[in-house]
């Protein structure tokens, strides 16, 4: 019997649950569409270097990035950044750009139906 993928982390594992019973009720495609992004086993899910954030966002929209935030490369533009997790040299880079990097449950409260949000793989 092949092993079960996806998170064991407890803390990812009960906000992906909240996250999917808030979509439900809600009848909302984006909430869905995270949880299921971030459902993804550890090796599948996604990490994005600074360089990318830089090429694909404009300044104005928070990015959201279902896996972890990376150094590599540089970040001119002041973004606001939720992610699971972060290395600590892309984060003093954020900072240093005048952007801010917060975690999903504080994004969803501040963008419940996913209007400016751009999610980056």
């Amino acid at each position: 019997m092949p092993k079960p993928t996806g998170p064991t982390n407890i803390v990812l594992k009960n906000l992906i649950a909240d996250i999917k019973s808030t979509g439900y009720k809600e009848k909302s495609d984006f909430l869905l569409n995270l949880a299921r992004l971030l459902e993804t086993s550890e090796r599948r899910r996604a990490t994005v270097n600074l360089s990318k954030i830089e090429r694909e966002a404009d300044g104005k929209e928070t990015i959201f990035v279902p896996g972890k935030v990376l150094a590599s490369g540089e970040l001119t533009k002041p973004v606001k950044i939720a992610s699971f997790s972060i290395s600590a040299e892309a984060a003093k880079k954020i900072k240093a750009a005048g952007g801010k990097h917060i975690d999903i449950p504080e994004m969803l409260k501040e963008h419940p139906k996913g209007k400016g949000v751009r999610i980056i793989l």
